[in-house]
């Protein structure tokens, strides 16, 4: 990354409903970077949907294999969202994170040396709660740093958005900020010098 370069932060995640509650809080926390003067980039459910399921033994990826490494090995940094489905991630963002095996012969495999914003909505904290800890664990494996605040969401506990698409709360909109302020604030400090 050229040092005068825009940090790009890639936002992943949502589900096969559109416009669903983790999907507008990804927007609204890409909307964040780039209010901060970053460029962002936003694989979302639908476009999650369209990877087939991951195959270790498939040689001729997808085009939408091909675009999903092509935004991940150009990122700064990464925002990973995801419901939480019986106490983990979902299986579509579970495919796209294994699809990244893609990354494995890179010379910044992964997310190496990368900070990862982590979101997660479900409909009980206790959902919540196990979902982001699963989620940190797949991002270490991906060699990635999950900010020391995840963003944990609960649906079920109060409205969540306004209807022009903020966030209802300032306490949600605050851990959003600070969970993308962590995340530019470490891909700024890895530029080269």
């Amino acid at each position: 990354m050229a040092s005068t370069a825009k940090p790009l932060i890639v936002g992943l995640g949502g589900t096969t409903r559109p416009n669903s509650t983790s999907e507008r809080v990804l927007a609204n926390a890409l909307a964040v970077a780039e209010r901060a003067g970053a460029r962002t980039r936003l694989f979302n459910g639908p476009f999650l949907a369209r990877l087939p399921i991951y195959d270790p033994a498939c040689t001729e990826p997808a085009s939408e294999v091909d675009d999903l490494l092509a935004g991940v090995r150009e990122a700064d940094g990464i925002i990973v969202a995801t419901p939480g489905y019986h106490g983990s991630v979902s299986g579509l963002v579970k495919n796209a994170l294994d699809t990244l095996e893609g990354l494995r012969g890179d010379s910044r495999p992964y997310f190496d040396g990368r900070a990862v914003g982590l979101i997660v909505t479900a409909d009980g904290w206790q959902a919540a709660g196990t979902t982001l800890s699963a989620l940190r664990t797949i991002i270490h494996a991906l060699r990635g740093w999950p900010t020391p605040i995840g963003v944990a969401l609960n649906p079920s506990a109060g409205v969540l958005f306004t209807e022009d698409g903020a966030f209802a709360e300032s306490r949600d909109a605050a851990q959003v900020e600070l969970m993308v302020g962590q995340v530019l604030g470490f891909a700024l400090s890895r530029r080269p010098l």
